[in-house]
C-alpha cells in the first residue's frame, strides 16, 4: 500500500514526544499525507476532515517512530572474524598488529575494494538494520584515511539510499586512525585532513557531519580541536568518539564546538557531562562494542541522568569491535549492560538517535508536521522490544509514507 494519504486505526502508538515516556496512545489514530504525519491522537479524537481517508486497519498493533541508527561504521572493505578467533586462542593484540591485523588490515581492504564493492558489502549489514525496523542510519568513513578512499567511503554511503528505502546521514571520520604512510607523524596527518581530504568531501557535497577519536591510541583534544575547527570553517556540525578507553576530556572539547553528539563515554566524568549538558550535545552509548571488548567500566548513566542529557543508542556497527546489526539486541544490551530503562533505551533509538544526527525536528516522534518514518510491530507492550533476543516482531516499515 502506497496511497498519498492514510490513517492507522486500531493502533496502539509509542509517541516517543519529548518529556512523554512512551506516549502511549492505546486506541490510536494516525494520519498521514505526502509522507508526513498530519494528525495524531485517541481514534475517538479523529477530526472530521480525515473521515473519508483510506484506513490502514492495524488490529491494535504498536506504532513507533522508525528506529535511527546513530553511529555506525557500516562501510568498509573486509573481515575481521579471523582476529577473533585468534584472540579467542590467546593471540594478543600486538601479536595480532604485528601480522598486520587490527585497523590496519580493516584500511588495506578497504582501499583495495571497489565503490561497487563496498557498496554491495554495506548492503547486507543495513538490509538486516532495516529488516529491524530501522529508517534511518548514520555511516562514518574513516577506513580509507587519504583523500581519494574516504571519498570513496562517503560515495558508497550516500548509494545506499538510492539502492534502498533509507535516510542515509553520512560523516567524515578521517580522523579515525593513523595511516602507515604518516607513521610517526599525526600533526602532519592532521594538517593533511584539515587542508585535503576533508575540504574535497566536503565539495563534491559527501560530508553531513565530521567525527574524530580522541584517545591515548588515536588523536589528542588539540589534534581533534584543529579538525574541529576546519569543520565549522566548512559549516559542517560535529561529533566525537570520546572517553571510551581513558578520559581525555574529548567530550568537553566536542560540547565547546557545540557538537551534535559525543559517543561511547564509559570513562566520562562530571566536567565531560556538565559541558554536554550545557551544550545540549547527546550522549550515544554503545552497548555492543562494551560487550565485544568485555569492557567492566560502565558509562555514567546516574551522572548523564542527573544532568538532563538526552541518552542515544546505536549499533557501532563496524568489523573491529563492535559487529552487530540488531538495534533490537542493542536495546537489549543497554538494559541488561547498563541498566537503561526499556522506556530510555527506546527513546535511544528514536527521539534521541535523530537529535544526535541533528534531525530530532523532522523524525524520531509521532508528532504531527514530522516524517512518516514509522515502523509497525506485532507486540502490544513497547518493553517487548527491550525484553526479548533473537525475536523481530516487525510487521510492517513505512519510510516518509510509503510501505517498504
Amino acid at each position: 500500500m502506497t496511497q498519498a494519504s492514510f490513517v492507522f486505526m486500531k493502533a496502539k502508538l509509542a509517541t516517543m514526544a519529548a518529556g512523554s515516556g512512551y506516549g502511549l496512545v492505546a486506541d490510536g489514530a494516525l494520519a498521514v499525507a505526502d509522507g508526513r504525519i498530519r494528525w495524531v491522537g485517541a481514534a475517538a479524537d479523529l477530526p472530521a476532515q480525515y473521515a473519508s481517508w483510506p484506513r490502514v486497519d492495524l488490529g491494535g498493533r504498536l506504532v513507533t517512530p522508525a528506529l535511527v541508527d546513530c553511529h555506525t561504521h557500516l562501510v568498509h572493505g573486509g573481515s575481521r572474524a579471523r582476529e577473533f578467533e585468534l584472540r579467542l586462542e590467546g593471540a594478543t593484540y600486538q601479536e595480532i598488529a604485528a601480522a598486520g591485523g587490527g585497523i590496519v588490515s580493516t584500511v588495506k581492504a578497504t582501499r583495495l575494494a571497489s565503490e561497487d564493492e563496498l557498496v554491495a558489502s554495506a548492503l547486507l549489514r543495513l538490509d538486516a538494520l532495516l529488516a529491524e525496523g530501522a529508517g534511518t542510519v548514520e555511516v562514518k568513513s574513516g577506513y580509507g584515511l587519504d583523500t581519494q578512499n574516504e571519498a570513496k567511503m562517503l560515495r558508497a554511503a550516500r548509494r545506499l539510499a538510492q539502492a534502498r528505502k533509507v535516510r542515509i546521514r553520512t560523516t567524515f571520520l578521517g580522523a579515525h586512525a593513523l595511516p602507515p604512510e604518516f607513521a610517526g607523524r599525526p600533526d602532519d596527518y592532521i594538517d593533511y585532513l584539515c587542508t585535503d581530504a576533508l575540504p574535497a568531501a566536503q565539495r563534491a557535497g559527501l560530508v553531513d557531519a565530521v567525527d574524530a577519536f580522541c584517545e591515548g591510541i588515536a588523536f589528542s583534544t588539540a589534534q581533534v580541536a584543529k579538525v574541529f575547527t576546519a569543520a565549522r570553517e566548512l559549516g559542517l556540525p560535529v561529533k566525537l568518539h570520546a572517553e571510551q578507553l581513558s578520559n581525555l576530556g574529548g567530550s568537553a572539547l566536542a560540547a565547546s564546538f557545540g557538537a551534535l553528539s559525543t559517543d561511547h563515554l564509559e570513562y566520562l566524568d562530571e566536567a565531560g557531562i556538565a559541558a554536554m549538558a550545557k551544550a545540549g550535545t547527546v550522549a550515544v552509548l554503545l552497548p555492543g562494542a562494551f560487550y565485544f571488548l568485555r569492557e567492566t567500566k560502565y558509562p555514567p548513566l546516574e551522572g548523564l541522568r542527573a544532568a538532563g542529557v538526552a541518552i542515544a543508542l546505536a549499533t557501532d556497527c563496524n568489523p573491529g569491535t563492535s559487529p552487530l546489526t540488531s538495534l533490537l539486541l542493542t536495546l537489549n544490551m543497554a538494559c541488561t549492560l547498563f541498566r537503561m530503562t526499556p522506556v530510555e533505551a527506546l527513546a535511544g533509538v528514536t527521539l534521541n538517535g535523530a537529535k544526535a544526527l541533528g534531525l530530532g525536528h523532522d523524525l524520531g516522534s509521532l508528532e504531527a508536521g514530522k516524517l512518516a518514518d514509522l515502523a509497525v510491530w506485532d507486540v502490544q507492550d513497547p518493553a517487548e522490544l527491550c525484553y526479548r533476543m533473537g525475536l523481530n516482531p516487525l510487521h510492517a516499515r513505512y519510510f516518509e509514507g510509503e510501505v517498504v
